[in-house]
């Protein structure tokens, strides 16, 4: 074992502070990552102040981890840097075997808050190291700076994943819901694979945004207008936000067979009318990062098309007011944190 500075949260609800974690020796088959930049997701957020059921603390959360190599393992063949939300899984249940590692019928092991091979509780990127099982960590491009790089390890897989399901290609009509941290890269991926994308975003004030990421379309969900011009009009609706939304709505703005496919998590359940669905053949699903090699497809997808993250880097010191800017959606469009900022 070796001690490695960290940020973790000591207890639910409570600011992080600079502490010390336990890092596992090198196994035969791990890699030791000197973490240059973690990202910054929502979804620490909510993890760190028990919003999505108790944790084991203190926890340092961070699963967009980007850096480089400082020691192998005696069987690793191949040096990769990046590490995002699964540490590990079973490698043998019929979900591992198809390469949907996050739903491992034996228990996926996440980055953060897991129980790790070792039977300890895994702890996330927020830190000065990693060590992971060499399966779980991917290579990113040469082309990628390793802190725009950061945020594909979630907001990348996460939006890439379902585009990818549902054949998004040119002739596609995709809206994006949110242009945040998950929105303004279902943007350029979905740009980027030949689709026609539309922003439906509550006002008009991220438009020259959404313009120079490429979305062909930008409308302010706030108009009422906007429903109804748009209705029938999309095949696939990536709906990126956590918030409550008016379900029949949205689903009137999909054509026949149209799917609206749900990334963000909203804190409480949506009413649904089926009638929505029937009318249409339309679906409504959900989407949940991607498998191992579905992320490497990715961060090469990104590589060859230039595609990155926009961000904001800051040191560790402001960790918990970029919480709370996160909050106030007061980003644009994703912290992250400079490791080599740990130890000051």
């Amino acid at each position: 074992m070796s001690s490695v500075i960290a940020y973790a949260a000591p207890r639910e609800a409570a600011p992080l502070e600079k502490t010390l974690i336990e890092r596992r020796e090198l196994g035969p088959h791990d890699i030791l990552i000197d973490v240059a930049f973690a990202g910054i997701c929502h979804s620490d957020i909510h993890t760190v102040r028990g919003e999505w059921g108790p944790q084991s603390y203190p926890l340092a959360p961070g699963h967009e981890i980007a850096g480089t190599v400082a020691a192998v393992g005696s069987e690793v063949t191949a040096h990769r840097v990046g590490v995002g939300c699964l540490v590990n899984s079973c490698g043998e249940c019929r979900t591992c075997l198809r390469g949907e590692e996050q739903f491992c019928t034996k228990g996926a092991v996440f980055t953060y808050g897991s129980t790790d091979v070792d039977g300890t509780i895994t702890q996330g990127g927020y830190s000065q190291q990693v060590v992971v099982t060499e399966k779980f960590a991917v290579r990113i491009p040469e082309s990628l700076p390793l802190d725009r790089a950061a945020p594909l390890l979630c907001a990348g897989i996460t939006t890439y994943s379902p585009l990818r399901r549902w054949n998004v290609g040119p002739g596609s009509r995709v809206a994006v819901v949110g242009l945040g941290g998950l929105g303004h890269m279902g943007v350029q991926l979905a740009h980027a694979l030949g689709a026609e994308v539309t922003v439906l975003s509550q006002t008009l004030s991220k438009k020259d945004d959404g313009l120079r990421l490429g979305a062909d379309h930008y409308y302010a969900t706030g108009d009422p207008e906007t429903f109804r011009n748009l209705r029938g009009s999309f095949d696939v609706i990536l709906n990126t936000v956590s918030a409550a939304l008016d379900l029949r709505a949205y689903l009137s703005l999909l054509d026949v067979d149209g799917a609206l496919v749900c990334v963000g998590l909203p804190p409480e359940p949506l009413a649904l009318g089926v009638a929505s669905l029937i009318g249409g053949n339309k679906s409504i699903s959900g989407s949940n990062i991607g498998g191992i090699a579905e992320t490497q497809e990715m961060l090469d997808f990104c590589g060859e098309h230039g595609i990155a993250a926009e961000i904001e880097v800051i040191p560790a010191s402001e960790i918990n007011a970029a919480y709370d800017r996160v909050l106030a959606s007061d980003v644009r469009y994703r912290f992250v944190i400079d490791a080599a900022t740990f130890a000051d």
